[in-house]
């Protein structure tokens, strides 16, 4: 009847002598040196040289199981903000009254029209509140070059995309951005589901 061998770590000596021998090998034998590494980083060592017929220097043990990802934080919206811009369209430039009018059986000279005074007062809210400015400077059209890397949140890539960056492309949209974002303050108990109040005339 054969015993396993004892597990019982060595002692104090034997392990200053075991670190002075694996330094050393460290040094002069690439194959140790490559497990030690692989141990350290919590990977197993690879097999040796004579573990079955077909063990060599090219068997590589199971890659780790990568890093769960990191996760999607969702914010919650601001229906508050959502509804006082969408209340300052209104005032400005009759936004929600243009989206809700039946224009089918307008002319194109009416609609034109009517979208002219849309256009004016939702510019001046849009302007006040957010003074946009482009993502791009370059003039649209222009070739550009879309490196490693890039923010995906103030690049998007359209058409046939393949491979990986760099890529070089034709600029279509030089898209937008809020230099601020200055929404004007509330009354306190205001009811922000009204977008605009009804109008009596007397």
């Amino acid at each position: 009847m054969t015993h396993a061998p004892s597990e019982d770590p060595p002692s104090l000596p034997a392990r200053v002598w075991l670190a002075f021998v694996a330094l050393v090998r460290v040094l002069f034998d690439a194959r140790f040196a490559t497990n030690v590494a692989r141990l350290c980083a919590g990977r197993p060592a690879l097999p040796s040289r004579g573990d079955g017929p077909h063990a060599d220097e090219s068997v590589t043990a199971p890659a780790a199981p990568r890093a769960a990802a990191a996760p999607v934080v969702l914010r919650e919206p601001t229906p508050e903000a959502a509804a006082q811009l969408l209340a300052m369209l209104q005032r400005e430039g009759r936004f929600v009254d243009f989206l809700e009018e039946d224009v089918a059986g307008f002319s194109d000279a009416e609609i034109g029209a009517a979208a002219r005074v849309v256009h004016d007062g939702c510019r001046k809210v849009v302007r006040a509140v957010f003074d946009p400015e482009p993502v791009r400077t370059e003039p649209e059209g222009s070739r550009i070059r879309v490196e490693r890397g890039f923010d995906a949140a103030r690049l998007r890539l359209v058409g046939q995309v393949h491979g990986e960056p760099p890529f070089e492309g034709t600029l279509r949209h030089r898209g937008w951005q809020a230099r601020r974002i200055e929404l004007p303050r509330l009354l306190e108990g205001h009811d922000p589901r009204v977008i605009a109040p009804a109008e009596v005339e007397l």
